[in-house]
């Protein structure tokens, strides 16, 4: 599916907004979910940092993990897939990452 502009910031900003908002819910006393225009930022107290954040010209949200590196994903059949691993999707890669670190299930 070819996403026009407008089809893409919308997906891609309500993506990274809900991704903010079940992070602080559900890990906001472990870490700071920082939301900035289109960028979220999610910093473990203690050490490591995560970044989501659209690239417009590619149409993709990336992922940039301290555990697992960049990722990059593209939208298709109503979620974000890895270009990388083409079955995993960004919801899986963090809240796969976040369970791992602290414990808890975050659902997206």
């Amino acid at each position: 599916m070819s996403l026009d502009d407008s089809r893409f910031n919308t997906l891609a900003d309500d993506l990274i907004e809900g991704l903010a908002d079940a992070i602080d819910e559900a890990l906001g006393d472990r870490l700071d979910a920082d939301l900035h225009g289109a960028v979220l930022t999610i910093t473990i107290k203690g050490g490591g940092q995560y970044v989501v954040n659209k690239n417009g010209p590619m149409k993709q949200v990336w992922l940039s993990s301290p555990v697992s590196g960049a990722w990059h994903f593209d939208y298709a059949d109503g979620d974000w897939i890895s270009t990388r691993a083409p079955k995993v999707t960004l919801d899986s890669v963090l809240a796969g990452e976040l369970e791992a670190t602290f414990g808890v299930r975050v659902e997206f």
